[in-house]
């Protein structure tokens, strides 16, 4: 006799979750550009990595930039959000 056990299926993501997500993703880009013009990311002069830290710096920077976002970043992915849930709201109505 075979028991099937069934998992609930994942509920997809709503807009709200969705305009969430990019705001975040938005705002970790202008991060990681505004990072990676301080100079974060840049080989440093003695006992750096080589051509390794050289070749995978951005994707630090990146992971960085990200983390700063989704952890409340400079406020500019909320304002992003605003933006978009009124202009979805608005082509709703």
């Amino acid at each position: 006799m075979k028991i099937s056990a069934t998992l609930p299926a994942a509920q997809p993501p709503t807009t709200t979750e969705k305009l969430k997500e990019a705001s975040i993703e938005l705002e970790a880009a202008f991060l990681a550009e505004m990072l990676t013009s301080a100079g974060l990311g840049e080989a440093r002069q003695s006992f750096g990595g080589g051509a390794g830290e050289d070749q995978f710096s951005s994707f630090l920077v990146k992971q960085q930039a990200l983390q700063l976002a989704k952890s409340g970043g400079v406020g500019l992915s909320e304002i992003l959000f605003q933006s978009m849930m009124e202009k979805t709201n608005a082509e709703q109505s």
